[in-house]
């Protein structure tokens, strides 16, 4: 399994690292060219989609250190990619919950990750949902 994303944080200078991709083409980021219009509204993110972004990205992170032993202790192919394609369903589970499609998420990640001011935001979001859950 890939790892899906990466978080590390050291106080207000914390950086989000990763995009969410597994070697499953429906995590992809291919897609056509986006116009005009669309490319205005992916340099922006509200309120509500950082927010539901932390949420998914803790969740994200809860799955992994499910699968990720898992998998680092299975040395079996068929059981490997059984185990991928159960967290890559999880993921997608979780993403879907929070009213998120991959695409949706990796946008958001990319943005954030562009932006200091929108990073330490979302830092401070998603420790504030780790503490809940």
């Amino acid at each position: 399994m890939q790892v899906l994303c990466r978080c590390k944080a050291s106080g207000a200078t914390g950086l989000i690292a990763g995009v969410l991709i597994l070697h499953f083409s429906h995590l992809s980021l291919a897609q056509a060219p986006p116009q005009q219009q669309e490319q205005r509204q992916q340099t922006s993110v509200s309120e509500v989609e950082l927010t539901t972004f932390a949420k998914a990205y803790v969740q994200y992170h809860k799955i992994r250190q499910e699968y990720e032993p898992r998998l680092k202790n299975t040395q079996d192919p068929e059981k490997s990619k059984q185990i991928q394609q159960e967290a890559n369903s999880k993921v997608e589970a979780a993403l879907a919950k929070q009213g998120l499609t991959p695409e949706a998420y990796n946008r958001i990640l990319k943005i954030v990750n562009a932006d200091d001011e929108l990073r330490k935001k979302a830092l401070k979001l998603i420790e504030e949902e780790r503490k809940k859950s």
